[in-house]
């Protein structure tokens, strides 16, 4: 260049024009530097504000309880004396922890209010003439129908209710006293009733009683007058066998086919109601070294809760055992130091109670998480009575003629480690297991929260979905990257690309409502497929490889894999044309009875097979395209050094193509898992979801993103079951992210090791 040229290159360099364009490229680079940092920030920002908006909503599922001096305008409720006249025999409070009701051993109903113990109302129960109450006994704290019993051999049966009115636009609870059974007390011993136990539905009531050795049981059946809509009651009254065992205190179940007597020394004896023959005690046992102390039926009647005075309380109820029989069965135990329990209080709404020391020491336990929510000594010495409200937000504490009001902070004992990833020992269950169960129709159900049902379907689903998913995909990307011609190439990859595009509720809808039916009728010739179509691949590439090169030549190369099309659509006619026949003569009948059958595996139609092929189809795509560009994007010069070194196609694509490739092929791999992880639809549509722990593949399954789809919508905004299934979009969010981290670990080490080629 001479001089000129230079001079005058120099001096379009330095014009105004080109200063202007590297001011232009300057401002450019350094707002896509800044616009890629923000992009990028942002995504972290928000990956950890779902980690912690996640966290926000879990993490009150473990707090621990919290109790204080209720609080009205700011301002403490100081104790006061217990309204009333007489010993108190049973103390409770209404729906809103207004109104307290005190029963006493006068026969008096004392409705007070729990702020200050001002008498709201006071009801005498219609006490015999010249009798006393010798007894109390209560049917259930959430039904709160009563029971006492007089020196005379009489009972009479009473009820707590509480009607809510509106006047003006303020809320007025009115407190009353109904009578089930009648006003009039019925006639249940020859003698006092000195112990008392009742149950029953609407229509009919079983009531014993008696002396501690002679005990009668009265049957008490309803009846209602059409005509005249009165209802009357018949009366059947027999005497139970000597059961040997003198009676402290008696608890019927619900059903009325058991009853419970605690006697002294800790002895427990368990009495079947309606066995053969009459009624006949079937277990004597020593419930506990020391002297029970408080005797106690938890929410729904099926567990009994035993207290002594070594300050344990045990949590016993039935379970059949090898021979088939109902066996009283020790399932837990909670400690509480070494001082007595005094009293203990139920639960209304939940599976836990309250108990209290001769110390003062009160504790809140919850029986299906095993947990201690709370462990706190709130008075000084020992209280007389304890009493839960109905929602167990409040504690009254009796004390030396002193009723005390408590505020309790405790929204969700039911939720421990224990629950939610070990085996948890149920009410009626033989033996302790992992069960997701997180509603019923009854308000004594025992929620049942266990993760592990939920986490091992979704590894379940996410392990028979890559199985089937990956391979097809690694090696289809393999052939069309490495071996495929350019033009065939070119629409092979957009059309298997396009896959991904397809919703995954339809690819649902297919599973659920013609491949799991498909399926479920030609279980044979699905698996004669899987053995004649690889069969039949080879079969016809060996016999390609043997053909004439005057016909080979006629296909040109690289458009050797459309000849397999007809080959894989015949051998899977062939297959399912052949199955029938081998069904019957290798099984003699269906595949899918034979295998219940005689196998003993279980066959649910929508099952992790049905989920495998669906699913694995959702992957395919995923790991194809990521697979595929990897492998294209290996050097061309290391492919065609090896060739050059003498190495065959194969070869080269074993030693060096894959290996350079494998950190790729290793983040698709990792990216379909993911896929298959979350995946919500075709799981939701295509399984069952049944919560259940089988690694059979005929068998269904219930993933943790299809378990928060279901039932996310149907929960109650703060509830314990609204927060267990945040909880579990968090445990899939740290599974995803360990995940991928440990993938990206791998990735870093395989680029390393590889990238020198």
């Amino acid at each position: 260049m001479s001089k000129d040229n230079i001079a005058s290159a120099e001096l379009d360099f330095n014009t105004p024009s080109a200063k202007r364009n590297r001011s232009i490229r300057a401002l450019k680079d350094k707002f896509a530097s800044v616009g890629i940092a923000f992009g990028g920030i942002s995504v972290i920002v928000a990956i950890l504000l779902i980690f912690f908006y996640l966290l926000y909503e879990v993490a009150p599922l473990f707090e621990s309880a919290d109790i204080e001096r209720w609080q009205e305008n700011n301002q403490q409720v100081a104790p006061y004396s217990v309204p009333g006249e007489g010993k108190t025999l049973y103390l409770t409070m209404e729906e809103q922890a207004e109104i307290g009701l005190r029963i006493t051993d006068s026969g008096q109903l004392v409705f007070f209010n729990t702020l200050n113990g001002d008498v709201i109302k006071q009801e005498s129960i219609n006490v015999p003439a010249g009798a006393t109450v010798t007894s109390f006994a209560i049917a259930s704290e959430y039904s709160g129908i009563f029971a006492l019993g007089f020196s005379n051999g009489e009972a009479i049966v009473f009820k707590q209710t509480y009607k809510s009115t509106y006047p003006d636009g303020i809320r007025v609870i009115t407190p009353e006293v109904a009578y089930p059974l009648g006003t009039a007390p019925i006639s249940i011993s020859e003698g006092p009733v000195e112990v008392l136990a009742l149950n029953g539905s609407e229509d009919e009531w079983t009531i014993v009683g008696g002396q501690r050795s002679k005990l009668t049981a009265t049957d008490v059946t309803l009846s209602l007058n059409i005509i005249t809509d009165e209802v009357s009651a018949e009366t059947n009254t027999f005497t139970l066998p000597n059961m040997n065992i003198p009676a402290k205190k008696l608890l019927l179940m619900p059903d009325r086919s058991w009853m419970m007597i605690a006697s002294d020394g800790g002895k427990l004896g368990i009495v079947n109601m309606k066995a053969e023959g009459g009624p006949a005690i079937t277990q004597l046992i020593e419930a506990t070294t020391g002297n029970i102390t408080s005797f106690e039926m938890l929410l729904g009647g099926n567990s009994l809760l035993i207290s002594d005075d070594l300050g344990v309380t045990s949590q016993w109820f039935l379970v059949r055992n090898d021979k088939n029989q109902w066996v009283m069965t020790k399932v837990r135990s909670f400690e509480n130091g070494k001082a007595a329990v005094s009293s203990i209080s139920i639960e209304h709404r939940r599976k836990g109670f309250v108990t209290i020391s001769e110390q003062g020491q009160l504790s809140f336990y919850s029986t299906t998480a095993h947990r201690t929510s709370l462990s706190a000594a709130i008075i000084d010495g020992n209280a007389d009575m304890i009493a839960l409200a109905p929602r167990s937000n409040a504690l009254l504490v009796e004390q030396n003629n002193q009723l005390s009001l408590w505020a309790i902070h405790n929204e969700h004992p039911e939720i421990s480690w224990s629950a939610i990833w070990e085996k948890v020992w149920y009410e009626g269950y033989e033996e302790p297991e992992y069960t997701w169960q997180s509603s019923a129709s009854t308000n004594d159900f025992e929620p049942k929260y266990s993760l592990m049902p939920l986490a091992f379907g979704t590894l379940k689903a996410a392990f028979y979905a890559m199985l089937f998913g990956t391979p097809l995909a690694i090696c289809g990307a393999i052939y069309t990257a490495y071996f495929m011609v350019p033009a065939m190439r070119r629409k092979v990859k957009p059309f298997i690309e396009l896959m991904e595009a397809l919703p995954t509720v339809i690819l649902g809808f297919l599973a659920g409502l013609w491949l799991a039916p498909f399926m479920e009728v030609n279980l044979a010739g699905i698996f004669v497929t899987l053995l004649v179509l690889p069969a039949a691949i080879i079969a016809f590439a060996y016999a390609w490889s043997g053909a004439p090169k005057a016909i080979r030549y006629l296909i040109p190369d690289g458009w050797d894999a459309a000849l397999l099309v007809p080959v894989i659509i015949l051998a899977t006619y062939f297959s399912f044309a052949i199955a029938p026949y081998l069904e019957q003569m290798l099984f003699g009948t269906e595949m899918r009875y034979w295998v219940t059958s005689e196998l003993g595996i279980p066959y649910d139609q929508r099952n992790a097979l049905v989920v495998g092929v669906a699913m694995g189809f959702a992957i395919i795509p995923t790991i194809f395209s990521i697979t595929e560009d990897a492998i294209f994007a290996v050097p061309k010069h290391l492919s065609y050094g090896s060739l050059a070194l003498g190495a065959t196609p194969w070869q080269t694509l074993v030693r060096v193509v894959m290996p350079t490739a494998s950190p790729g092929i290793f983040s698709a791999v990792m990216i379909g898992m993911g896929r298959a992880v979350g995946e919500t639809m075709i799981v939701l549509m295509a399984t069952g979801n049944t919560p259940i722990m089988d690694v059979n593949i005929f068998e269904g399954m219930r993933t943790l993103a299809a378990n928060i789809a279901v039932e996310m919508p149907e929960s109650e905004v703060g509830s314990t079951h609204f927060r267990i299934l945040f909880l579990a979009a968090f445990v899939l969010f740290i599974f995803t992210f360990m995940v991928n981290t440990l993938a990206e670990l791998v990735r870093q080490r395989l680029r390393k090791k590889y990238g020198s080629l």
